[in-house]
């Protein structure tokens, strides 16, 4: 399944008021995560009746809580939400029943697992890192340089 191509201008105030407000969360402001300035739905392709979602803040794992933050485009207009939730329990085992690993959404997440979710762009941009490693590694150069015998 896709990954939604969904997003949004991050609300800062509003972020930062629910990161303080986290318990175990990073407090005060030097502390603070700086926080990216878009955000891009984290889920699968989904209905327009279901929010886009990010999360913004990975608790510890005593907390146990993650803050998301949720948004829809109904009627013209961009409303936002900040919530805390429990990540979701999900683990796929593959090679290894003692290892596996986690979904990285949040509990009752609809639609599919993380796992499932490819991102078309952060996979085009992964294969384009590893293809200029391995030309620097075999000596030939970078992105843009001139091939062998121009």
């Amino acid at each position: 399944m896709l990954q939604c191509t969904g997003f949004t201008e991050l609300p800062e105030m509003g972020a930062r008021v629910a990161l303080m407000g986290l318990e175990g969360g990073p407090g005060a402001a030097p502390e603070a995560p700086d926080l990216d300035e878009f955000l891009l739905c984290e889920l699968g392709e989904h209905d327009e009746g279901i929010e886009h979602a990010a999360q913004l803040w990975s608790a510890s794992a005593r907390a146990g809580r993650d803050l998301w933050m949720f948004w829809t485009d109904a009627d013209r207009r961009r409303t936002f939400r900040f919530t805390e939730l429990l990540p979701c329990p999900a683990v796929i085992h593959r090679l290894s029943v003692k290892e596996g690993d986690a979904c990285v959404l949040y509990d009752r997440h609809p639609a599919a697992h993380s796992w499932d979710v490819t991102d078309p762009l952060a996979d085009l941009m992964a294969e384009r890192i590893r293809e200029e490693v391995r030309r620097d590694r075999d000596g030939g150069g970078g992105l843009g340089a001139p091939a062998e015998g121009t």
